[in-house]
This record gives C-alpha cells, structure tokens and sequence, in this order.
C-alpha cells in the first residue's frame, strides 16, 4: 500500500485541525478573520504596488510592506497566540510551531536588500503561511471560536499592536550563517 504524502508543514497536528475545521464550517467568519485578513490583502496589494511593470522595485512601497508585514507577525505572535494559550489551558494550537517557523523565515527574507528573486521566494512563503491562518480550520478561525464574544475586544489588542523597530537591511557575510 502506497502512503499518500501530506502538504502539511512539519509540526502540525493535522487530525486535531481537521476535527476543528468540521465543527467551524458552520460557524460564521468572526471579527479576527476579517481583520486579519484584510490586511493579508492590503499587505498583498503592498507587494504588488512594491513591484513595477518595468522589472524593478519601488522601494518606499517595499519598505512600508516590509514594516506592514513586521507588524503584522508580530500581531500574531504577541495577540493571537498567546490569547489562543491562554484559552486552552496553556496548550498551544497544533499549527503554532508551523507558523512560528514561517515567521521566522519570512523575518529572515526581509533582512536582505529586496530584488525580484528574494520578492519571488517571500510571495510563496507567504502563499502557504497564508493558507495555515485564513478559512475554516486555520488559526483566526480558531482564534474567534476561542473568543467567541469577545472577538472585538481581541481585534481592538491587534489594532493597537505598536509598529515593530526595523533594522536597515543587510547584506554582508553573516546573513547565511544558520
């Protein structure tokens, strides 16, 4: 018998996710969804705008994204994480060591000044991180089910969430050391 082989990322409990999946496909799309992928779209739009027709990079528009986006992860692992945590008694959600791991290598591609071939790998690592957080099963999802009534009040802790420092961007010698 021939295994199937997953498109999961490594570290995820999938049964467990799938199990969540069916019981919020009858649930409506709550307020962390919508705010949160909102600015999916507008980070995504960002991306777009940062790169001409002409091949090259708009790079105040690649700079506000990159901002943006720093944010963004940051909402993430400093909001909705911790808040899914702390409404499962302390247990993380199956998909947090993926996404932890996909910002972190997000991170890491930001570091660099940006060209079309870093541009390239950033909008497909963004492609599948997305596809672990948005529609029924994925971590807003779940964190709206976690809140329940009190979604709003989360999307106001995410809508506060500070501006991240950012570095100028390097390209020396240690950027490749792992």
């Amino acid at each position: 018998m021939e295994q199937q082989q997953s498109d999961a990322p490594p570290g995820t409990d999938f049964e467990e996710s799938a199990a969540m999946a069916t019981v919020l496909s009858s649930v409506e799309v709550g307020a962390i969804e919508v705010f949160m992928t909102q600015d999916h779209a507008r980070l995504d739009g960002l991306l777009r705008l940062a790169l001409p027709a002409d091949g090259g990079i708009d790079r105040d528009v690649y700079e506000q994204f990159r901002r943006d986006l720093l944010r963004h992860i940051a909402m993430e692992e400093k909001v909705l994480l911790p808040y899914a945590r702390a409404k499962r008694n302390g247990e993380r959600l199956p998909v947090a060591k993926a996404l932890r791991a996909d910002h972190g290598e997000i991170a890491r591609l930001l570091v660099p000044t940006p060209s079309p071939a870093l541009i390239g790998a950033l909008c497909a690592l963004l492609g599948w991180h997305n596809r672990l957080e948005e529609g029924p099963g994925g971590l807003y999802a779940l964190c709206d089910a976690l809140a329940g009534k009190d979604g709003d009040e989360v999307v106001e802790r995410l809508a506060a969430q500070p501006q991240v420092p950012v570095a100028p961007h390097y390209d020396g010698p240690l950027l490749n050391r792992t």
